[in-house]
């Protein structure tokens, strides 16, 4: 690697030359190219990170456009993923980029996390958050963790050398939240929670200054206030592979091609969502209010789930897997692919 692309860093008496060469050598998983991973992945990248790793599996929509600013309209449509590389790659050539165009699940987690010095954790999927700190659990890795929540964000450096993990601050999953979807977001608060997310990951991998270990940092954009919250370590013992095997046991994944005539197409978008969907057997829950509206499921029936991303129709599959439906699917198709699908049918 030359040095001298970085040498306004490598004159940083706490980096220097051993401590670019630490970089150099580094492998970071970037879990997620949305917002937030779109904040980090140039910085990862510029700083001269050896190693970068980006793996989602969702596709850009325009909606994506006002924060997620490695994407323009012309990638609409695209996998986020693999553009999100492309667009880093042709700004730093030297940058090694793996896309992994597909969402991080129970099934490649361990894998996938094997090959990493650390993760990023980049998502608004709180599902996918307990999925990403008990897969690093098991494997000894350490997560960097940021979310937002409109004009606040919080950031945290999970099991690292022995230290709290997600679980100790959050032991299970709330019933409900919201998404930047739901809740709104300015771009600028996803931007900064990106970068105290890629200053953890500088920090811990140049093993300098203080981290968010057992430590919680929340910040509010409109007041400038910032708070830490200290936490400790609790027993995480029961969080092994035999536990995170059955904890996060294989999703069923249909193409609607393959639907049986008798199942129940489930809808957990909100109901002001575009588009609409004209198809027999079809309901519409929104995930928040799912489990108040159990009655309106079928228990017998196979039943196919979608939303927009996936992300909201692998919740309401665990949802409704831990209240004892059998016969589920997650299609592969989104809500705007069903919806062309079903308008070539009609037509």
């Amino acid at each position: 690697m030359s040095h001298e692309k970085y040498i306004r860093q490598i004159a940083l008496p706490l980096v220097g030359r051993s401590g670019q060469q630490k970089l150099g050598h580094s492998r970071v998983l970037v879990v997620g190219a949305g917002g937030l991973g779109n904040a980090v992945l140039p910085y990862l990248a510029s700083a001269g990170i050896g190693s970068i790793g980006v793996i989602d599996g969702d596709r850009v929509s325009l909606s994506n456009l006002h924060r997620q600013v490695l994407f323009s309209e012309s990638d609409i449509g695209e996998l986020k993923a693999a553009v999100a590389c492309e667009k880093i790659a042709k700004q730093f050539p030297e940058a090694m980029l793996t896309h992994y165009s597909e969402f991080l699940t129970g099934e490649n987690a361990l894998t996938l996390f094997a090959q990493y010095d650390i993760i990023l954790d980049a998502t608004d999927a709180i599902d996918i958050r307990y999925l990403i700190n008990d897969a690093c659990i098991v494997t000894g890795k350490s997560f960097v963790h940021a979310s937002v929540y409109r004009f606040q964000f919080q950031v945290a450096l999970f099991n690292a050398n022995n230290s709290g993990t997600y679980r100790c601050l959050y032991p299970t999953a709330p019933k409900t939240t919201q998404s930047c979807e739901e809740a709104g977001v300015m771009p600028s608060t996803v931007a900064m929670a990106g970068l105290y997310e890629v200053n953890e990951v500088f920090k811990y991998l140049l093993d300098i200054g203080k981290s968010q270990i057992n430590s919680l940092l929340l910040v509010d954009t409109l007041s400038n206030e910032q708070n830490n919250f200290s936490f400790e370590r609790k027993n995480q013992d029961h969080i092994t592979r035999v536990f995170f095997e059955k904890e996060y046991q294989r999703i069923e994944q249909l193409a609607f091609a393959n639907r049986e005539k008798d199942g129940y197409f489930l809808d957990v978008r909100e109901l002001d969502e575009q588009p609409t969907i004209a198809l027999e057997n079809y309901v519409q829950i929104p995930l928040s209010a799912l489990e108040k509206s159990l009655e309106l499921v079928p228990t017998n029936n196979p039943i196919y789930l979608f939303c927009q991303s996936g992300k909201r129709s692998r919740t309401a599959y665990r949802i409704l897997q831990g209240k004892g439906y059998t016969k589920l699917f997650c299609l592969t198709e989104n809500a705007i692919e069903i919806n062309e699908i079903t308008f070539e049918i009609i037509e």
